[in-house]
């Protein structure tokens, strides 16, 4: 039989919850073939990262060929890039098989505030890989930077959307959340808006949501669904995950991934 692929280009997480593993997870949970390439492994758990081992920007491209010569990904993810390198490999690989919907998750600033890569890879990032995503998926102080505007409103999270969708042509998904809406999210795409509405869920283990979030996006667009319907099964799926109030680990725990998984072998 055949089934729909996605890959995704990002780190590893070696307590699970985010990176690789989540991306694994939630591909797998919503029905395509996942497959993975490694820009990073970390040392983390929910507590936070002790130490990371970045790949080197050939092995990355190496398996980005070895995927696309034999298992071509329908949908591209692609999540925290922290160097120019690396960024540039990808999107020369990219580029070169003709990728088709690309989902970037502009990993950027974490939630705490904390800058996640240089400016120079933030640079490399918005002159390569953001021109040929499909959408971007930044939250709000990525779409800050993005934008390079203040966003303290939903009015200015509009203003933002617009200004990133047509300064790098593609369609921009600014996520809610950081004090500004109760978890609403702005999806601007070919100079329509639409706001996919949601609760915020009492759960203080939100590690690894931004990537689950984008590889469930990528999974559905994989599986032929439009933009649109894609972002709101993705927003379905990450709610009933977070909803299951899964509790592990001493800090940022991660969010049940598999909450919907039944049969013989789940038991």
């Amino acid at each position: 039989m055949k089934m729909k692929t996605a890959l995704t280009i990002a780190g590893s997480d070696c307590s699970g919850g985010a990176g690789i593993q989540a991306d694994l997870k939630t591909m797998t949970m919503n029905g395509v073939y996942a497959m993975s390439a490694i820009t990073a492994l970390t040392a983390q758990n929910t507590t936070g990262v002790s130490g990371v081992c970045e790949i080197t920007p050939e092995f990355l491209g190496q398996q980005i060929d070895a995927v696309f010569e034999d298992i071509r990904p329908d949908a591209v993810k692609i999540g925290m890039v922290s160097s120019s390198g690396l960024i540039s490999v990808i999107a020369d690989r990219l580029k070169f098989y003709k990728a088709e919907k690309i989902v970037v998750d502009t990993v950027m600033i974490a939630t705490s505030g904390a800058r996640l890569i240089s400016g120079e890879a933030v640079e490399t990032l918005k002159e390569f890989l953001i021109p040929i995503a499909t959408v971007v998926t930044p939250n709000i102080p990525e779409a800050e930077v993005l934008a390079n505007m203040k966003i303290v409103d939903e009015d200015g999270m509009l203003r933002a959307a617009e200004e990133i969708g047509k300064n790098f042509g593609c369609a921009v998904l600014i996520k809610g959340g950081h004090s500004i809406n109760d978890a609403n999210d702005l999806l601007y795409q070919n100079g329509s808006i639409k706001w996919f509405k949601g609760k915020r869920i009492n759960n203080p283990n939100t590690h690894g949501t931004g990537c689950t979030f984008s590889s469930a996006i990528a999974s559905n667009l994989a599986k032929g669904y439009d933009l649109e319907t894609s972002v709101q099964r993705a927003k379905d799926y990450i709610s009933e995950a977070l909803g299951y109030m899964l509790d592990l680990g001493q800090g940022s725990g991660p969010m049940n991934h598999a909450f919907d998984l039944t049969g013989e072998f789940a038991e």
